[in-house]
Order: structure tokens, then sequence, then C-alpha cells
């Protein structure tokens, strides 16, 4: 199980599939910073790059920066809430509606 930033970046990068370049491209960020983190204990990224990717590997700046937290279910939650509250109403209305659907479903 990952404990550091840089081991948990690489392997939710690569469990998405993304390359540097394409999580550079991504968050905004350059390549060398990505590889930066992912290669050196010392570096520390700013706030504002952290919730950047964390938004773009479905994750949350929690897991990401506590040595001790586990990526569990509280986790996949929070990251589709962040998604979800990011919608405009009518796709929201969508999405309730086809969850609204599966639960009657038995």
């Amino acid at each position: 199980m990952p404990t550091t930033l840089r081991e948990k970046l690489k392997e939710l990068r690569k469990r998405k599939g993304y390359s540097l370049d394409e999580l550079a491209r991504l968050t905004g960020a350059s390549k060398s910073y990505l590889w930066e983190l992912e290669n050196r204990d010392e570096r520390k990224p700013s706030a504002e790059k952290l919730v950047d990717i964390a938004r773009v590997l479905d994750t949350t700046t929690d897991y990401l920066i506590d040595e001790n937290a586990n990526f569990d279910d509280a986790q996949v939650k929070e990251a589709f809430f962040r998604k979800f509250n990011k919608l405009d109403d009518d796709t929201k209305g969508r999405v309730m509606d086809m969850i609204e659907t599966w639960s009657r479903k038995k």
C-alpha cells in the first residue's frame, strides 16, 4: 500500500493509464514538475496544484498528503460528489433520474 505522496501519485497515475505528459496536460502542471513530485521526496506541491492533481486522479487531497490515509469508499464518494457538484442543474437532474431508475431495479 503506497504511503508517500510520490508513491500515491505514481500508482494513481498508472492506474488511470496516464503518462506524465497526459497528466501534465490534464492538470496544467509541467511534466518536469510532476516527475519531481513522483521521484523526489522533498518536493511539496502547492495547494492549487494538489487540488488539480487530485481532481484528475479521482481522489482527494487528504489521501495524497496523509501518509496514514487509505484509499477507501469515503475517498471515492468524496471525489464523485466533487465532480457531481460541478455539473449544471440539468445534468445533475439526469444523474439523479438514473440513480432513481437503478435503485428501483431488483
